[in-house]
């Protein structure tokens, strides 16, 4: 039986100036599913979480949650934040605060939980992902993986719905990757709905449920992970996954 539709796109297009990067995206998320788009830098991926998380507005087309368009002109943004999380390569944590207090700043200020009470979420939350040490710790006292890691936790702490995962790896060193992987499949495992832009394509295909190749603003493929990786049917696609093999990625 298939799950209840959670995030739709509907002819999506976005231009900045005069160039195209979405063109035309059509996508459906069911609820608890985890959809990782792949392709080459200036594909278009970032653009379309950014766009899914309203921090860009789109030009054409629709964006829907739970089959509310909230890509709407004038809709204010701030409610449907807090519902879809989304996750940056930068780490963007408040160097002046505590781990603890980036992750509860939220809640508190947006969500208007008491103090004590958002205190002890956020350190349940650090606990859940390995970090109940480093709880006191200051931003720039934690390795990368770590601090990635809080942003994640940060994200967490509003209990969202959806979560957008923006490259989240590709600013760590590689011994770091493993760490913050380990947390999207704890999350893959809570059935948290999830769309991930990633070049760590043997995690795509480990972790996804569908995969979607993007190439110049379009979705060129989309399947699962067995179809895209082993046996895909796009030119392109093989030409783009046969790099990264040439790369050692996959």
């Amino acid at each position: 039986m298939r799950s209840a539709l959670k995030i739709q796109l509907r002819s999506v297009y976005k231009a900045f100036d005069t160039t195209t990067v979405l063109d035309g995206i059509d996508l459906d998320v069911d609820e608890g599913d985890v959809i990782t788009l792949i392709g080459a830098s200036g594909s278009g991926k970032s653009t379309l979480l950014r766009c899914v998380n309203l921090l860009e507005p789109v030009d054409d087309g629709e964006v829907l949650l739970d089959g509310v368009d909230i890509s709407e002109p004038g809709r204010d943004p701030d409610p449907i934040r807090r519902r879809i999380g989304m996750v940056f390569q930068s780490f963007n944590l408040f160097p002046h605060m505590s781990v603890t207090d980036n992750v509860a700043v939220g809640p508190r200020k947006v969500l208007g939980v008491p103090k004590n009470v958002a205190r002890e979420s956020a350190l349940a939350m650090l606990t859940r992902l390995g970090l109940a040490d480093r709880a006191d710790a200051y931003p720039d006292q934690l390795s990368g993986g770590q601090q990635q890691r809080v942003a994640i936790a940060r994200s967490l702490a509003m209990n969202p719905e959806v979560m957008l995962l923006d490259e989240i790896t590709s600013a760590l060193d590689p011994e770091l990757v493993g760490e913050v992987l380990d947390v999207v499949r704890g999350l893959k495992a809570d059935g948290m709905t999830m769309l991930f832009a990633t070049h760590e394509m043997a995690f795509a295909r480990e972790i996804s449920d569908r995969v979607c190749f993007l190439h110049q603003g379009r979705i060129l493929e989309e399947g699962p992970p067995s179809q895209i990786f082993e046996s895909p049917t796009e030119p392109r696609t093989q030409a783009f996954l046969q790099r990264v093999i040439d790369a050692g990625r996959l």
